[in-house]
């Protein structure tokens, strides 16, 4: 079984939104063989919980615009640090980057195929570790 066209074309939706509003290591899996939930997973991250807030917000509005998608469930949007959209064909996972990188979800997906997305999508692969290099030490001073 593979991803459905509705949801590859969610997924895109989704990833350009996303990469709109500057998230960073936008990434998609073809999920629809290990989980019966869901065709694919749509994974980016942002540096602060205002951006996550906002990149989620885009893709909601967007999906929602222009291909009269809802969520059928939000969850997360307290704290900001991990929102979770379920659209049932598709889920959306925008996290900060810290939980990114204590999370790991793609070391979970690895096995599955990776789905294809727009090119500026996929400009923001390695803006996460770019970021961190130049926000530089905890202490907020620039490296």
């Amino acid at each position: 079984m593979t991803a459905t066209d509705r949801s590859i074309e969610l997924v895109n939706a989704a990833a350009q939104a996303a990469a709109d509003r500057l998230a960073h290591d936008i990434i998609a899996y073809d999920v629809s063989d290990v989980l019966s939930i869901t065709d694919a997973f749509l994974l980016a991250s942002a540096p602060n919980d205002r951006q996550v807030k906002s990149i989620v917000d885009e893709i909601e509005e967007r999906l929602n615009k222009e291909l009269g998608a809802k969520p059928v469930r939000r969850e997360g949007d307290r704290d900001a640090r991990w929102i979770l959209l379920d659209y049932v064909d598709i889920v959306v996972h925008v996290q900060h980057s810290e939980e990114r990188v204590f999370y790991a979800l793609e070391r979970l997906w690895k096995d599955c195929p990776e789905l294809p997305l727009p090119e500026d999508a996929l400009k923001t692969r390695g803006r996460a570790e770019e970021h961190a290099r130049l926000v530089g030490d905890p202490d907020g001073e620039l490296s």
